[in-house]
């Protein structure tokens, strides 16, 4: 009987070991040698030190192809189980490149979709590292029912945990668009590549017009797809960047999120604001210093930077409690809002809101970017969508107006007919239908036309004076309690975070429904 238990203890060190080494130990080498990490260096990278309890180590394929019946390989090509950051349990899982290419087979993804179940079930966070080329070919349709069930699995999870995906090898096809559900995605600069279609199929790579970083790349899909939240230098810096992104958000969507005491007192006055507008309309000047000089010590963690740069978002916290941040940028497009601004904008707004965190918006904004191609675009449909997350969210939502609040920009951007809960201006704000000078070009263009051409100029300014004074004044929109008070720029942060205690025990009521209509 001791022998026997013997033969057993060494029969699972070495099944153990096995499953340890993945597709073999050359493969694994050949992977560490082109720059990359293995499966269980990454999770090594990403969780404290010895907390990861490894689950469903010995699961294999099911295929009865000839060859990939020789090639069994436990584990199946992805590492997955739980484990924690600073502490905080969580999910995780991590393609393994050196089995097959790190291809999702049916037994692969039904894997992942276990992880997932589990972490909705526990209800806590979920971080996936994505490295593989695709479903595999030899499982032919059960490759494809297994992912479907991950990507249900994936769908059910959104807004009721937080998900993290981390693009490290490129990821191509369905396996793509599993990594795209995520509520964040941070591409690896060197290797990260995501495709709907493989770059082997791709005409354009085909004829050589354009390589496959220029397809899927990292700063491709940072700057023009819209897909990479973050970019990171390197593997370490990439699970760096997803633990620092978790620091902001709950374990669940019915929890708060962190509360991190900070030493930035309540009563730091914010002289630098004093004089950041400058006294030209015309003339920008950086949201972001705006932001930094308000939240605490400084520190705003942004998204997307490179992608919709006329419209910033991240998170910040204010008296240790996180915040979601959405401004208008004045040095970009004058701050209008156009097409991707206003997806980027709206799908931020509505993760805030699936995870308790407030939003506080900075606004600056003259209006819609104008145009054939932002018609043509549908920026009708994509404005609305702003619109229809700010009215949406029920958390509490806090809105500084710095300069300009103009026309139907003015509404999209947490106005408080849509239920803000707070809105205040600097005396340098304006709010109004749209610009003095525009409006006066309307509304007084006979009396300027009739009045001889040497007076015209004198005119048409004392009107935009009067305009101004009329309906342009911060005081204007006060009186009818559209702003709840026009404050010192030195006060922002006082004022914000006074609400913020206020409003951080906010409740709000709507009639039952299934879900609203946005248009998508």
């Amino acid at each position: 009987m001791q022998g026997n238990s013997t033969h057993r203890l060494e029969d699972l060190k070495a099944k153990q070991e096995a499953a340890r080494l993945g597709g073999g130990l050359k493969r694994q080498e050949a992977i560490r040698s082109s720059g990359r990490g293995t499966a269980r260096d990454r999770l090594g990278l990403l969780l404290d030190e010895d907390s990861f309890l490894e689950i469903d180590a010995f699961v294999t394929h099911r295929t009865d192809d000839h060859n990939m019946f020789l090639h069994k390989t436990l584990g199946d090509g992805v590492v997955a189980g739980q484990g924690t950051i600073d502490g905080r349990r969580i999910y995780c899982f991590a393609q393994d490149f050196s089995v097959h290419g790190g291809s999702m087979g049916e037994m692969h993804a039904l894997k992942i979709a276990k992880i997932v179940e589990m972490a909705e079930r526990a209800k806590a966070p979920l971080i996936a590292m994505w490295d593989g080329g695709g479903q595999r070919a030899q499982d032919g349709v059960n490759a494809l029912a297994g992912t479907g069930e991950l990507l249900d699995r994936l769908v059910q999870c959104s807004g009721r945990i937080p998900i993290i995906s981390i693009v490290l090898g490129p990821v191509v096809g369905v396996s793509a668009l599993a990594a795209a559900l995520s509520d964040i995605t941070i591409l690896g600069e060197e290797h990260g590549q995501l495709f709907l279609s493989s770059p082997l199929e791709t005409p354009e790579v085909i004829n050589g017009e354009v390589d496959a970083a220029g397809l899927g790349g990292a700063n491709l899909h940072a700057s023009r797809s819209g897909i990479a939240s973050l970019i990171a230098d390197d593997e370490e810096d990439a699970c760096d960047l997803a633990c620092m992104i978790l620091s902001y958000l709950p374990d669940h969507n019915m929890a708060d999120p962190p509360l991190v005491p900070t030493a930035d007192p309540i009563e730091r006055s914010n002289e630098v604001l004093q004089d950041v507008v400058p006294d030209n309309p015309n003339k920008p000047y950086d949201m972001v210093t705006v932001v930094e000089e308000v939240v605490d010590d400084g520190m705003f963690m942004e998204l997307f930077p490179a992608y919709a740069d006329n419209i910033i978002i991240g998170f910040a916290r204010l008296n240790g409690m996180t915040i979601g941040v959405v401004g208008n940028q004045p040095k970009v497009l004058a701050g209008c809002l156009d097409i991707d601004a206003s997806i980027k904008a709206a799908r931020f707004i509505r993760m805030c809101d699936a995870f308790n965190i407030p939003l506080v918006t900075f606004e600056d904004v003259p209006g819609f970017l104008p145009g054939v191609v932002q018609e043509w675009g549908g920026i009708i449909r994509h404005g609305a969508k702003l619109l229809f997350a700010y009215a949406e969210a029920t958390v509490p939502k806090l809105t500084l107006v710095t300069r300009k609040a103009y026309g139907g920009a003015y509404l999209a951007m947490s106005c408080k007919h849509l239920q803000s809960d707070y809105n205040v201006a600097w005396p340098t704000a304006e709010l109004a239908v749209m610009g003095a000078e525009g409006a006066v070009n309307i509304i007084h263009r006979r009396e300027i036309q009739a009045v001889p051409d040497e007076e015209k100029e004198d005119v048409r300014l004392r009107l935009v004076d009067e305009y101004k004074e009329k309906f342009g004044d911060p005081y204007v929109a006060a009186r009818n309690g559209w702003l709840d008070d026009v404050i010192e720029p030195s006060e922002s942060r006082l004022r914000l975070i006074r609400a913020l205690n206020i409003l951080k025990s906010k409740r709000e009521w709507s009639p039952p429904k299934k879900h609203g209509n946005i248009p998508l």
